[in-house]
């Protein structure tokens, strides 16, 4: 591993402080921050197999842990490329839906090259997805839904988002994500 696990989840929640919270990119992350019922957990093994195995014990962990709202389930070696990090998006859904856990948990996605599908790689817009390592976000969908029944206009978040960092430009989210 590159870095030690304390070292990796202490860049994470910066990532999530500075960058999420801060600038609003999440309006429903500040809450959580600061109840501190997010879990950071890094990837032990960096293969298929275990990733999988090892989300599917964060879905149960959330199951039997209700003070626990979200798992950023970290995994910073063997995701390195985007498509494969795809790739194994696909199969975490897929997972999920076979586990029982379809509309129980949602899967949101981060990598430190992210690329919205049909934009050019160096469109600030990815750093809406960006982070300082490939991340698997797990969601309690409930509480999504509620959050989202609470908040004026939530269509408008992802164009908001994909405004502010064009303006700020794709120099200011590197410095944010290299810490």
């Amino acid at each position: 591993m590159t870095a030690e696990i304390p070292t990796i989840i202490e860049q994470t929640q910066r990532w999530v402080q500075q960058l999420i919270v801060k600038y609003n990119i999440c309006p429903f992350a500040r809450r959580e921050v600061e109840r501190k019922s997010i879990r950071y957990v890094v990837a032990e093994q960096p293969d298929i197999a275990s990733v999988l195995q090892q989300l599917l014990d964060e879905a149960k962990h959330l199951d039997e842990t209700p003070e626990t709202e979200t798992t950023l389930f970290i995994l910073p070696q063997g995701f390195e490329g985007f498509h494969g990090f795809l790739d194994l998006v696909d199969m975490a859904d897929a997972l999920l839906i076979e586990e029982g856990y379809e509309g129980v948990y949602q899967l949101a996605h981060f990598h430190p090259d992210y690329c919205f599908d049909g934009e050019p790689q160096d469109d600030p817009a990815n750093y809406t997805n960006r982070s300082p390592f490939p991340t698997l976000h797990l969601l309690r969908e409930a509480s999504l839904e509620k959050a989202i029944e609470q908040y004026d206009d939530p269509e408008s978040i992802p164009e908001r988002n994909i405004e502010f960092c064009r303006r700020k430009g794709a120099e200011f989210f590197v410095k944010i994500l290299n810490g």
